[in-house]
């Protein structure tokens, strides 16, 4: 990377309905990339038809999606950016409307109406998120992040609340890990030396144990086969929100991880230039901005002309949106976070 700062993978519904890449998604991505991001991130696309999780999402569960992918991949790289497709499935939170059928769980799950996958389902997911990997390879990305955070798939097969499962993707947290595992392994084997991968995890929600995801981070590092740990923190600056493990931050629990040759990140709320500082300054590698990325298409090139920029804070008008590069999908999209647009 030729900077500390990578585009969080981002949800924006701009893709069309079979998951081709739209000129409106293409815009946005290509602007984040002509504004000075090292590593330029898709949102999660998905590598199975019954794992979207939005409308409008960019799809890589099929060759139909490769023109695009490469449109994409090439613009990015064009720009100095490292290209990044985070590979995604929804599981229980695919709505039923969206997929036209039951979401798909580790185990049967009420709340959401989803059903438990066949153990040869699960062997088809991980060949799914390989096949995914080696689609991108193919389209000429640098790499793929895995997104076993947020409470989707992986992460609902890490979680010992969600995941009721008595195969052996289920049980002790090395089964539950399995399929994380299982994926990494399979891009390692089938895409090229140079291809790189990454982890995005989320610690806390979703039934999560904090010690286990710090195992699980551990295990990542010291096995060496992905390239960077992208941990989501909803807060970098948040304490955990078990008590047991208060006292220092959530963010400390990684940055103090033995992480041998893989990168760390973080994302959450990282607003401000001296926010990433601050992560920088407690052992991170790079940080991941999301919100502010969208507020702000060319945030690392602004910083770099001038150390006291001052970014735009919300609300912002849709008009501004459209000028950085979001569709009026988008901004509707953003519209549901409150404050964030006028009116």
């Amino acid at each position: 990377m030729k900077n500390r700062f990578m585009l969080a993978p981002l949800t924006n519904t701009q893709s069309h309905d079979d998951g081709r890449l739209s000129d409106e998604e293409f815009r946005w991505l290509t602007m984040r990339a002509e504004g000075g991001f090292g590593l330029t991130m898709t949102c999660a696309a998905h590598v199975q038809a019954v794992g979207q999780g939005f409308p409008g999402q960019l799809g890589i569960f099929s060759d139909d999606h490769l023109e695009g992918l490469t449109r994409l991949a090439t613009a990015i790289k064009s720009q100095d950016s490292i290209a990044v497709v985070q590979l995604h499935h929804a599981g229980m939170r695919s709505p039923e409307e969206l997929i036209g059928e039951k979401p798909h769980c580790p185990s049967d799950n009420e709340e959401f109406g989803a059903r438990a996958l066949s153990t040869a389902e699960v062997d088809q997911l991980i060949e799914d998120f390989i096949a995914g990997a080696e689609r991108a390879e193919k389209a000429g990305f640098d790499g793929v992040e895995l997104h076993g955070a947020h409470g989707y798939i992986l992460c609902q097969f890490l979680s010992p609340g969600v995941n009721q499962r008595d195969d052996k993707y289920g049980g002790s947290l090395e089964n539950r890990s399995r399929p994380l595992f299982d994926i990494i392994d399979g891009i390692r084997k089938r895409c090229g030396a140079g291809f790189h991968l990454g982890v995005r995890l989320s610690p806390e929600r979703f039934d999560l144990k904090l010690s286990e995801i710090v195992e699980v981070a551990q295990l990542l590092m010291h096995e060496d086969k992905i390239d960077y740990l992208d941990m989501s923190l909803w807060n970098v600056f948040k304490e955990p929100t078990d008590e047991e493990f208060k006292g220092k931050k959530l963010m400390d629990y990684f940055t103090e991880l033995d992480r041998g040759n893989v990168r760390l990140g973080v994302a959450g709320k990282i607003a401000r230039p001296e926010d990433a500082q601050a992560c920088l300054d407690k052992g991170c590698d790079f940080v991941l901005l999301g919100r502010a990325a969208i507020l702000t298409h060319d945030f690392p090139n602004k910083l770099s002309a001038d150390a006291s920029f001052e970014p735009v804070t919300i609300p912002v008008t849709a008009a501004y949106l459209n000028d950085q590069g979001l569709s009026d999908k988008f901004v509707d999209y953003m519209g549901q976070w409150p404050g964030f647009v006028e009116g």
